[in-house]
């Protein structure tokens, strides 16, 4: 199959500006006989929803938590990009745009990276209008602070609750549709599968998460905003909730999955303590900016550390390795995500771990509060600090914080084109659940970036030139599509429900975790990957026969929600594998121990793998067929990655 991304013609800063103008627009009295679904309410979809509701479309906005508040981009925590350039230190919408395509190791549209920088500047002034308090300088401007990847400050920011007030904002602007009934909100429903008619997304089905009840929806489009799928690992930053479902169904049903082997491994995380552990906690990347990353210089100081003969302030600066700093002295401890996780991974692993599990280094804030003074520390990151204190009992004004990498964003997805809709006419991804905008690695605090822009400022554009092109007709939901993937729906319900076999869905969560994170996490081998592999096939299999899911359908039944999800995980874990093993390179959060520097970096091959690999769905049991949408790199030369 061709993929078609539909990237206009004409200089890089004009093909955005030029495609707005040359989109087919739909009239005020024709949106409101258009109808909108929307799946997922965090950032993505609540300002997706906001927006087509605002411009006079009839949005239904389904939510699996019981709030759209509760969405997991509240723990975005260190801030969100813009190419303002504020500080007047040389940031601009094309040095944006260069840091963000080389963060993603060369692996992302440019056309598509290009408008995320263009209309970041939007983005701020959006927030700020409905309110969202962003930290401020002396002057009274919006203050930035730096983060990883980038040599300039454009990172805005409310302390350490940057996605919880930028959510606050969106939420604002949808309740505020609700309450005018442009936006039909349906709380505590799952998105179960896609209806697709005549090779069209028409509609949804769904279960109400209380109730059990299997319902259907139709609509003129539908858009999924439903987020990443680090969940497969098990143990991530993400929300226990956070899930590939609706990604996954809308794959089976004809739309490509991009890239799923590129995950990111975030550095600043509090590290596992346990197998009792059900998620793993994040502190945000935005540490860095003042916090110095060490381990002892040598495994006989670690030891010791390890042991509790010594403690951390007892060690000397003479002897410890800040290694970061040391390697890459033009970046220091700011270098981008993939790059800091697997150094800390190198330095654990030649036993100078600083934890009891000898997997966890130093971030040390004792220079920078001697520097500024405990209440400036305090001020910038005071909740994140208490944060720190509750989970672990240690004070890191007192004491070095102890991070570890984990798993946290996916820069895989469904496949979508520059108007963000999927190889599915009608279905579009926004946010997370899409592949488009990072490559192969994600700077930090463009997570945000990216959800919004999607959803206040791309979508509104996109949709239209879609929905101009088909009639106003309603949906009817008496199609008989609608009755036939209702009935697949319920009968997987019973299946599941069905088995009464003797192992709990999470012992199959934990196992499939297991897998990825050793053989498909942070460093990945074609022996390793190839093991893997048969080893989910097995698991799979396993889960299908001796599962054993309690209760009933027609109730709350969390082990139901979960036996779905893993169902899904358990197939995507063996796509992402496939990927990891085609793709025979190593490039930003995919590291093939195989293709290294000298020097242990990122070895690209961009004669051979300088495309996005869209994996096409072909039938249960059947190995999923690669298609190649090419990336043609005009305004950037593509360099060795260099941090040093």
């Amino acid at each position: 199959m061709i993929l078609d991304s539909k990237i206009p013609a004409g200089p890089l800063a004009e093909k955005w500006t030029k495609h707005k103008f040359s989109s087919k627009l739909v009239n005020p009295a024709n949106k409101r006989k258009y109808d909108v679904i929307v799946v997922g309410t965090g950032l993505a979809g609540a300002s997706a929803a906001a927006s087509l509701a605002e411009l006079g479309y009839n949005v239904k906005a389904f939510c699996f938590q019981d709030s759209p508040r509760r969405a997991h981009s509240i723990a975005a925590q260190g801030g969100i990009n813009a190419a303002k350039n504020y500080q007047n230190d040389g940031d601009s919408v094309y040095r944006l745009f260069y840091d963000t395509i080389k963060g993603g190791d060369y692996r992302a549209r440019e056309a598509n990276v290009y408008r995320l920088a263009e209309v970041s500047v939007n983005i701020i002034d959006q927030c700020v209008a409905q309110g969202v308090p962003f930290a401020r300088e002396y002057g009274g401007l919006l203050a930035n602070r730096s983060f990883g990847g980038a040599q300039v400050s454009r990172t805005f920011y409310a302390r350490g609750q940057t996605g919880q007030q930028l959510l606050l904002g969106a939420y604002s602007a949808l309740s505020r549709q609700v309450a005018t009934g442009k936006v039909k909100l349906y709380p505590r429903t799952e998105m179960m599968d896609v209806v697709v008619i005549d090779g069209q997304a028409k509609g949804i089905v769904t279960r109400n998460l209380i109730t059990g009840a299997v319902e259907t929806h139709a609509a003129h489009a539908v858009l999924l905003c439903t987020g990443g799928y680090g969940n497969v690992f098990f143990l991530s930053t993400n929300a226990m909730g956070s899930n590939v479902t609706a990604a996954w169904r809308a794959h089976k049903r004809g739309a490509h999955f991009a890239n799923p082997c590129f995950t990111q491994i975030h550095p600043t995380c509090i590290p596992v303590s346990g197998d009792h552990q059900s998620k793993l906690t994040l502190m945000s990347e935005s540490l860095r900016n003042d916090g110095r990353v060490w381990v002892p210089k040598t495994q006989e100081t670690a030891e010791k550390l390890r042991k509790g003969q010594i403690k951390a302030n007892d060690i000397k600066d003479e002897d410890r390795d800040y290694f970061l700093e040391r390697k890459y002295p033009s970046f220091g401890n700011l270098v981008p995500r993939d790059v800091a996780s697997r150094n800390a991974k190198y330095v654990c692993d030649e036993g100078r771990g600083v934890n009891e599990t000898g997997e966890a280094v130093f971030l040390d804030f004792r220079d920078a509060i001697k520097r500024d003074g405990r209440d400036v520390i305090e001020q910038k990151y005071g909740n994140l600090f208490d944060m720190y204190m509750q989970i672990t009992g240690e004070n890191p004004y007192e004491v070095p914080m102890m991070i570890y990498p984990a798993v946290h964003y996916t820069m895989g997805g469904l496949w979508v084109d520059y108007n963000l809709m999927t190889s599915v006419p009608g279905l579009y991804a926004l946010g997370e659940a899409n592949f488009s905008d990072h490559g192969a690695n994600r700077l930090g605090a463009s997570a945000l970036m990216q959800g919004l822009a999607d959803g206040y400022f791309v979508i509104p554009y996109t949709l239209g030139d879609y929905l101009a092109s088909i009639p106003p007709k309603k949906v009817e939901e008496d199609h008989p599509e609608f009755a036939k993937v209702k009935a697949e729906v319920e009968g997987r319900i019973q299946k599941l429900l069905s088995i009464n076999g003797t192992k709990t869905v999470d012992y199959f969560h934990k196992k499939l975790g297991k897998i990825m994170w050793n053989e498909c996490g942070m460093a990945r081998t074609a022996e390793g990957l190839k093991k893997a592999k048969s080893e989910i096939q097995a698991l799979r299999k396993e889960f299908w026969s001796d599962v054993k899911v309690l209760g009933a359908n027609e109730e709350l039944n969390q082990s139901l929600e979960k036996a779905h999800r893993v169902a899904d995980f358990l197939e995507l874990g063996e796509l992402m594998v496939d990927d990891a093993l085609n793709r025979n390179e190593s490039c930003g959060g995919h590291f093939r121990e195989e293709y290294q520097t000298p020097e242990g970096e990122a070895l690209r091959d961009d004669e051979n793998y300088a495309y996005v690999a869209a994996w096409k769905y072909m039938g249960e049991g059947v190995q999923e067929e690669l298609d190649k949408e090419p990336l043609v790199f005009e305004n950037v030369k593509l360099t060795q990655r260099s941090y040093k």
